[in-house]
């Protein structure tokens, strides 16, 4: 790789990935129907805000490494929000099953949301620049959207009185954080093999560039 940052940004994205798979391994939660953050009240729930932190530390050097490439003016900036919610998600735990909503729950609640927001967001931009991954962050960044609709649609039916367990809320929040972990990682391979193409609007308008004439001696 010809980037420090990225590669570190790799081992990063790969051991927080990693940490997560083993949270989901060592744990006896329902991936179904428990929520992500609940792993905090596991024996093993250290891991969660590990996998979080080394995340956010990935996403972080992306976004050094692509405001150095110019990759995009809001991309680096949403990689950078998406990193400072990991941090508080990790920082600031979910209430305990059964327990009413407290400032804890409450910043890890809409730091989720925020972040969840970003990484699409981001993808998105990058994707408009063109280049080798454009398709799949496009694609990647609608899913991560629609996806996210479906983690909310149980907050919605409790608002209005319906069961919200007629939706495996686990597995929506999961497919979620999947996707946007995948976008991360293709925002990472994108600043490492270039800045992509710049969009078939930008490269007409230099192409049709009149070329000033040479001035004639006398």
């Amino acid at each position: 790789m010809n980037s420090r940052l990225t590669a570190g940004g790799f081992a990063a994205l790969v051991s927080g990935a990693a940490a997560m798979a083993a949270l989901h391994v060592v744990s006896d939660l329902d991936p179904l129907r428990g929520m992500i953050s609940e792993y905090a009240y596991h024996p093993n729930g250290w891991l969660l805000p590990l996998s979080l932190t080394l995340l956010a530390v990935g996403s972080a050097l992306f976004a050094v490494d692509m405001a150095r490439r110019r990759m995009g003016r809001a991309a680096a900036p949403l990689l950078g929000g998406w990193s400072v919610c990991m941090l508080l998600i990790g920082a600031f735990p979910t209430d305990a099953p059964g327990m009413s909503l407290s400032m804890s729950g409450g910043i890890h609640r809409y730091a989720a949301f925020a972040a969840f927001v970003c990484m699409p967001a981001a993808g998105l931009v990058v994707a408009a620049r063109g280049g080798r991954h454009a398709r799949a962050l496009r694609a990647l960044s609608y899913a991560a959207g629609v996806f996210l609709v479906l983690v909310l649609v149980p907050y919605a039916m409790r608002m209005f009185g319906l069961d919200p367990g007629a939706v495996p809320a686990g597995l929506t929040q999961r497919l979620v954080v999947v996707t946007e972990v995948v976008i991360l990682a293709l925002l990472g391979l994108t600043a490492v093999t270039g800045r992509g193409r710049r969009p078939a609007a930008a490269r007409a308008a230099v192409q049709d560039r009149p070329v000033s004439a040479v001035p004639q001696r006398v």
